[in-house]
């Protein structure tokens, strides 16, 4: 069975990482989905979603870093201006697949899930897909 379900998340900077995890665990509880598979999709061309720890602010910061150093802000013919963001949000992608069971998300100790903002500051969206044998 596929049960869908999708939620807005504001930003409120040109570049962020908003750790998403809680936000995911209040829509399967909402809904009451058990266990099965998580699938979720970030459907912008200048956003991404990733794993990674959620434990230490640092690393998200250092991330941005590590990225603005791989991918400079300037030197690119796209007219938006926003061709950083377009190469960011490949590199790290438009979905992920997580397993869910007794109603969690199964993620490893120091794992979240952060959606990855390189436009902003804009209104998103975060769409989820539960599939259960239920």
């Amino acid at each position: 069975m596929l049960m869908v379900e999708e939620f807005s998340i504001s930003t409120k900077h040109k570049e962020q990482f908003i750790n998403i995890t809680h936000t995911i665990h209040e829509v399967i509880h909402k809904n009451g989905w058990e266990s099965g598979i998580m699938h979720i999709f970030i459907p912008h061309t200048t956003a991404a979603i990733t794993i990674n720890e959620n434990a230490d602010p640092s690393v998200v910061r250092d991330m941005l870093y590590g990225l603005n150093k791989i991918v400079p802000h300037s030197g690119y013919h796209h007219m938006e201006g926003n061709s950083a963001a377009h190469i960011k949000s490949s590199l790290l992608g438009c979905s992920c697949t997580v397993a869910v069971a007794n109603h969690v998300l199964v993620l490893g100790t120091w794992q979240g899930i952060y959606f990855c903002e390189f436009d902003g500051p804009r209104e998103r969206t975060v769409q989820l897909k539960f599939i259960c044998d239920q």
